[in-house]
């Protein structure tokens, strides 16, 4: 993929009011030098959503939502980053440039060809569907209505081997376009011929709506496999692609809860009785673009599989791919059918009510979890708790830091017997050293003092001049704070979204954003002399940290002539700064 230049991310968001791309979605009302507003991402009755003009950036006081102009628009309007940052760049009338891999006028034109190539041949599908009796009758039999038909625009391939061809393949040019996006097979003598036959299709969509690829169902299960899809081509990844996200978009204004089920026919027969929420994997097990996909469009996802080996396999695969993207406020649920049904079966027999049911007493990933490890795991043993303990700490530890992971290590802690005890252990050896609790505390408060002037104004580094002399300090959040230090003289116009931007996907995002969405007390002018003091100040403890470090050597090893000349220095700067 491409990679977009942070100048030109830096560049777009400095070109982007933000205020305006919220505002375009979300009431805002002015206070004071910030505007507010109802959190669009969760409900609240008190305006909790902050937008800084100042800062670009917004940030939610009651979820903890923020973010700049392109995580606000992947957020609310559920674009991929790529997708967020065309939208804004359209806006701003730039063109977007790509540092790697760019993608010359050539090859833009090929791929407005390719779409063009897939939506003639959803047209020419769907016409076939209104001239063939058999499918049609097939799909009066599943009690898909005309409304979905058209939403889903589901067509019919014809049977015969160039029925596709020989309408749309006129000429070479064309033949090869085809070919290109999927439509076509070949044989050992290397006669092209058209890929789906006989096969009621379902045209699969980008986040923009536009066809990338397709599947093919056949009408009895004994005509080879069941679904055939498109192979992946330049527009098309089945790994990171939902059947059906585009009208569960369409269909819901806010998005509560995502169904990943596994057929076409499910998400179609599910939106037919009102359950309008349903996607499906392309044919492939759950992956972690897929898993990235869900949660950024709805906090509860439901995985809803076949009760036998195979789908509880399937389950796992889910949960395996969810697991390290369960940050708190996402929930992940798993729904096993019974023998011989799918969501398709059951909608139709038992109605949306009782589908819906059936998904409120859907197991809870923590439940799934320690239920499948501990399947064939006699926990009356201490070898069966040393096996649990060993399966589930390597995962756990992919799980995000919040209430979520603590408490699923602590039901490992309860089955195990282990951790409780070992930590209840450890938990006096603090009080033992006061001193080495209390320092870190002060110290810690220094730094985030610098890096929250740094986010309150990031011009503000560039009063340093670049003279800042504290690296290989061992102090919490020393290496942030250079970081950021560096980031500012490298692009002096960065405003504090941008910078905030850099960090997206790090640990370190959320207390940087928290700590950017605070009001610091005071002017440009106070906040240069408390940057300036907190560096002076953070000096002056590598020069104690490298003494104590001498000083230990010498008394252990002795020091070369080097290290004497270092430590003379040392301590005639120490005198001289009177530390």
């Amino acid at each position: 993929m491409a990679r977009i230049p942070d100048a030109f991310i830096d560049d777009l968001l400095a070109r982007s009011d933000i205020v305006e791309v919220v505002g375009s979605r979300v009431p805002l009302k002015r206070q004071g030098k910030e505007y507010a507003a109802r959190c669009p991402f969760h409900d609240e009755r008190s305006a909790s959503f902050t937008v800084s003009p100042t800062k670009q950036f917004y940030h939610c006081f009651g979820c903890g939502a923020h973010g700049t102009a392109i995580s606000f628009l992947m957020n609310y309007d559920r674009l991929e980053f790529l997708d967020a940052v065309d939208e804004l760049a359209k806006r701003a009338g730039m063109e977007v440039p790509r540092s790697e891999n760019p993608r010359s006028p050539q090859q833009q034109d090929d791929s407005r060809e390719l779409y063009s190539a897939l939506e003639a041949a959803t047209k020419f599908f769907q016409s076939n569907l209104q001239g063939s009796e058999k499918a049609r009758s097939y799909l009066d039999g599943r009690g898909v209505d005309e409304e979905n038909r058209a939403r889903f625009q589901i067509g019919y391939a014809p049977d015969g081997y160039s029925g596709l061809r020989d309408a749309l393949g006129k000429d070479e040019r064309r033949m090869k376009l085809l070919d290109r996006a999927g439509l076509f097979s070949k044989n050992d003598r290397g006669h092209v011929y058209d890929k789906f036959r006989d096969r009621v299709m379902f045209p699969i969509f980008d986040r923009r709506g536009r066809v990338i690829a397709f599947g093919g169902r056949v009408f009895e299960k004994d005509d080879g496999p069941k679904y055939l899809n498109s192979p992946e081509t330049a527009l098309f990844h089945k790994g990171r692609e939902l059947y059906g996200l585009w009208q569960v978009r369409q269909a819901n204004q806010k998005i509560e809860r995502l169904i990943v089920v596994e057929g076409y026919m499910d998400v179609v027969s599910l939106f037919q009785f009102g359950v309008t929420q349903a996607v499906a994997t392309l044919g492939t097990a759950t992956t972690p673009d897929h898993a990235e996909l869900l949660f950024r469009n709805a906090p509860d996802v439901f995985f809803c599989f076949d009760g036998d080996a195979a789908g509880r396999r399937a389950g796992w695969k889910a949960l395996e791919s969810v697991l390290p993207r369960m940050k708190d406020g996402r929930q992940a649920f798993f729904l096993f059918l019974p023998d011989g049904e799918d969501p398709d079966t059951i909608v139709r027999k038992e109605g949306a009510e009782a589908f819906n049911e059936r998904l409120k007493q859907a197991t809870p990933l923590s439940q799934f979890f320690f239920d499948e490890l501990t399947r064939e795991i006699n926990l009356g043993t201490l070898d069966g708790k040393a096996r649990l303990a060993e399966r589930a700490k390597p995962m756990l530890a992919q799980i995000p830091d919040g209430a979520f992971g603590d408490l699923m290590k602590q039901q490992l802690a309860q089955l195990t017997g282990l951790g409780g005890n070992a930590q209840a252990a450890r938990a006096p050896m603090p009080q033992r050293q006061p001193q080495r609790t209390i320092q870190p505390v002060a110290k810690r408060s220094l730094v985030r003092g610098a890096i929250a002037v740094l986010l309150q104004q990031p011009s503000l580094a560039l009063t340093l001049g670049g003279k800042h002399h504290f690296q290989g300090l061992r102090l919490p959040g020393v290496e942030l704070l250079l970081e950021l230090l560096g980031l500012v003289e490298q692009r002096p116009d960065i405003s504090t979204g941008a910078l905030l931007e850099h960090f997206d996907g790090r640990e370190e995002q959320t207390s940087l954003h928290t700590l950017a969405a605070q009001t610091l007390p005071g002017d440009d002018a106070m906040w240069t002399q408390e940057l300036h003091d907190a560096v002076a100040q953070l000096e002056k403890q590598l020069l104690v940290q490298r003494l104590e470090e001498l000083l230990a050597k010498q008394r252990q090893q002795g020091l070369d002539d080097t290290d004497k000349y270092e430590l003379r220095e040392l301590l005639k700067a120490r005198a001289g700064l009177r530390l």
